[in-house]
């Protein structure tokens, strides 16, 4: 039996590579990274994530071994990039969430990356085109306490300036089906 699956794991933030482009395309445009088992397998495994591989082949309609060797694949392939619990930061106390978009000096890049890292506040970490050179996803206790992650974060000699938005709500939740139900049809 797999264990528990989670679209995050972005990097999930349990992700991780939830968020990258892991995935081949054809010539044409079309995808063949997934057919429409691989989608419907993925689909079954991100709505009941503890659900085994024999009762996947049953729901499926399709041997064990076939199953596996899908699951393997796609792991292989980087399409599926883990398998653990969705966990909620707001239920585990850092229920504000911001965006910090940031500048960095020339040459510091890796500097930056290791320290925020360092940061367990720090969920996810892009580099970006546009005004910023970063964009760092982050939590907090309170706003107050937001404030304690800001200082922590750019208090950093390679993190020139910093610009932060706060999440007031999160209306479309990472999610990762629509996609999969797109690359599975093409």
């Amino acid at each position: 039996m797999p264990p528990a699956h989670s679209p995050s794991s972005p990097g999930s933030p349990n992700s991780p590579a939830p968020h990258g482009g892991s995935g081949t395309a054809t010539a044409a445009g079309g995808n063949d990274t997934i057919d429409a088992l691989d989608g419907r397998l993925i689909r079954l495994l991100t709505e009941e994530p503890r659900i085994g591989v024999l009762e996947c082949s049953r729901r499926l309609q399709v041997a064990r071994g076939t199953v596996q060797a899908r699951l393997d694949r796609l792991q292989a392939k980087g399409v599926i990039g883990g398998f653990g619990p969705e966990v909620d930061p707001a239920a585990l106390g850092y229920p504000v969430t911001a965006f910090a978009t940031l500048e960095i000096s020339q040459g510091q890049g890796a500097d930056v990356r290791a320290h925020l890292a360092s940061v367990p506040e720090v969920l996810e970490l892009h580099t970006i085109t546009g005004a910023g050179d970063m964009m760092v996803r982050i939590v907090a206790r309170s706003n107050a306490d937001l404030q304690r992650v800001i200082d922590r974060v750019v208090g950093f000699d390679g993190i020139v300036r910093s610009s932060t938005a706060i999440a007031l709500e999160n209306p479309v939740p990472y999610r990762i089906l629509p996609l999969v139900d797109q690359a599975a049809a093409e």
